[in-house]
């Protein structure tokens, strides 16, 4: 009875503390190791920018040296070793500003874009997360749903069981219901105990997204109605797709930055200008050498000028970089075109899969109520003895297929309706609220 007691405790505090899907995602974004790497790709993606603007802005540069000087030299004919020694120091500072460099403004304008495609990229990895955050909640909901009809038919039959045993002693049934009943309890058995194995592996799944182990998840409301999708026209979803999928939008950056290249690669034949300044001085200590005494000096120098860079050969190397270039934005814009083809493939799935769910769901939940008739008229039949014992068998595993495939239909449709999302590239924690929603 304790025991009876703690466990009714602890369900209840279980249900007390249950996550839903709202908290379950959120606790994912600061946890998933996947979603964490993008948002480290998006803020290295950022720094693209100021390093392509660089090019564009003036260098600056300073130099210093000192160097002591000790010079021995001998004339012919010999007249005696001279000695000279001395200090000599300098220090100077450059300037360097482009003034017509066409490849450091493409590689600005491909900095823009890559800030574009990495930004594209971490929206998607927000969305991805929602849907695999989504696709884990409900596969845990549908383990539980498994396992709790797996014991709620185990108890069935049990009963069922009893009943046979007891109707076989008073002679009003034969060993063959018994036999069907028992055969019957042991493959349920077995059910019930992959059904538990699998839940087990479904919350380590799920645990591993969140990093919290041990969530209670709560449940779908009963009878829940869930609304076509709006627009309810697969036509504008593969249209929305085509344009607003993120991966649709970064192989479109990627194609941009592709296409820069090229004229990257082609200004290497063009000349280069840049205003170049300078300002500098240099000493000298004075100089002591045997019997003579130089005094030291100072040079202090200022330049100002254009400086002209005009390429003439390369040994080929310009060429081939240029066809290079071209043939990896033929490359893009295949991937652009795969990338649109599979966006419009995705949202056309999508709907198809929340269009059906909610056929079968409709169908499930008439199918429902069907099986359970049945199931009362067999036991009743079963009572009067114009049934026997299998047919009672039969219509209890109909009702507790019906439920669970019922369950996972309506899961199904509301995973399909935020891969449609998705796919348009519209989904949100708006739409993770939505759902939420739905949930006790």
């Amino acid at each position: 009875m304790k025991k009876l007691y703690l466990a009714i405790v602890l369900s209840i505090a279980a249900t007390a503390q249950a996550s839903d899907l709202l908290e379950v995602y959120r606790d994912a974004v600061g946890y998933d190791a996947a979603f964490a790497s993008a948002r480290a790709a998006l803020e290295a993606g950022r720094e693209k920018l100021p390093q392509g603007r660089a090019g564009l802005l003036p260098t600056l540069g300073f130099s210093a040296n000192s160097i002591w000087n000790d010079i021995k030299y001998s004339a012919r004919p010999s007249s005696g070793d001279v000695s000279t020694n001395y200090n000599s120091n300098a220090w100077g500072i450059s300037l360097t500003q482009p003034l017509f460099r066409w490849q450091n403004w493409a590689s600005y304008k491909q900095a823009e874009l890559a800030v574009v495609q990495a930004e594209t990229q971490y929206v998607g990895a927000r969305q991805d997360l929602v849907v695999r955050v989504a696709q884990a909640y409900f596969d845990v909901l549908l383990a539980q749903e498994t396992l709790t009809t797996a014991q709620a038919q185990k108890a069935a039959i049990a009963e069922q069981l009893a009943s046979a045993k007891r109707n076989f002693e008073v002679g009003t049934a034969t060993i063959t219901d018994t036999h069907e009943a028992q055969a019957r309890f042991d493959l349920t058995s077995a059910q019930e105990i992959a059904a538990a194995n699998d839940l087990l592996v479904k919350r380590y799944s799920l645990q591993m997204l969140t990093g919290k182990e041990g969530t209670s998840l709560k449940m779908l409301k009963p009878g829940l109605q869930i609304q076509r999708p709006q627009p309810d026209d697969m036509g504008q979803w593969v249209s929305a797709a085509e344009q607003g999928n993120l991966a649709v939008q970064a192989s479109k950056a990627a194609y941009e930055i592709a296409d820069r290249e090229v004229g990257k690669q082609r200004a290497g034949h063009l000349p280069t200008l840049d205003l170049v300044a300078s300002r500098g001085r240099s000493s000298l200590q004075t100089t002591l050498a045997v019997g003579i005494v130089r005094p030291g000096s100072d040079t202090d120098a200022t330049t100002v000028g254009l400086q002209l860079a005009v390429p003439l050969y390369a040994g080929g190397a310009i060429d081939s970089r240029d066809r290079e270039a071209v043939a990896l934005r033929d490359k893009a814009r295949s991937d652009m075109d795969n990338a649109r083809r599979q966006a419009a493939l995705q949202a056309r799935q999508a709907y198809l899969g929340v269009t059906s769910g909610l056929a079968q769901v409709k169908a499930l939940e008439q199918g429902l109520v069907s099986s359970r008739s049945a199931l009362d008229s067999n036991r009743l039949g079963y009572d009067v003895g114009v049934r026997i014992n299998i047919d009672v068998l039969n219509a209890q595993q109909q009702v507790y297929s019906t439920q669970r495939d019922l369950v996972k239909a309506r899961l199904d449709t509301l995973a399909a309706q935020l891969r449609l999302k998705s796919a348009a590239g519209t989904l949100g924690e708006e739409d993770v609220a939505a759902v939420n929603a739905l949930l006790e």
